[in-house]
């Protein structure tokens, strides 16, 4: 399987993320190019270019927009995916998010595990969202999901 080798997500247009958001892209941007799969599959008889590739994540006309080009430049594919699926479990997320920075200064080991263990799930759910969206334009590994559902996430943070 191809994977992805740089990274750029275009907030130009969104209000200034928090320092937990901003710490949470950091380390998703940086996990997802540490170990990721990313391939685009055959379409409509054509020959898609192979990766490595390099991603540009945006929100554009309140779609989200994958832009795909090879390391040399090269447009590989381009996809806008309707942001209505992701926004209950982003919702979501956002909200346990919220709990859990809050839970960590104030509350004991196991209630921020409680409170861990359902933002793990929440997250899963959005991973699994991404997939079923992504299916047919571009084959990814749970992992690689659920770091760019995190990225799907800070995107959101403004839209």
């Amino acid at each position: 399987m191809s994977r992805i080798t740089h990274i750029e997500l275009d907030d130009s247009n969104l209000p200034a993320p928090t320092p937990e958001i901003e710490q949470e892209r950091k380390v998703a941007i940086f996990d997802l190019l540490e170990d990721n799969s990313f391939e685009l599959p055959k379409r409509e008889g054509r020959t898609v270019p192979k990766g490595p590739y390099h991603l540009n994540l945006s929100i554009r006309d309140k779609r989200l927009v994958f832009d795909v080009a090879t390391e040399s430049g090269e447009k590989a594919g381009e996809f806008h995916l309707s942001l209505g699926p992701f926004r209950q479990v982003v919702k979501d997320y956002f909200m346990i998010c919220e709990s859990y920075f809050d839970a960590v200064k104030t509350l004991g080991p196991g209630q921020i595990e409680t409170i861990d263990m359902a933002r793990r799930g929440i997250h899963n759910e959005g991973a699994r969202v991404l997939e079923e969206r992504l299916e047919g334009k571009a084959k990814i590994d749970d992992l690689t999901a659920r770091r760019l559902f995190t990225l799907v996430c800070v995107l959101h943070f403004g839209g």
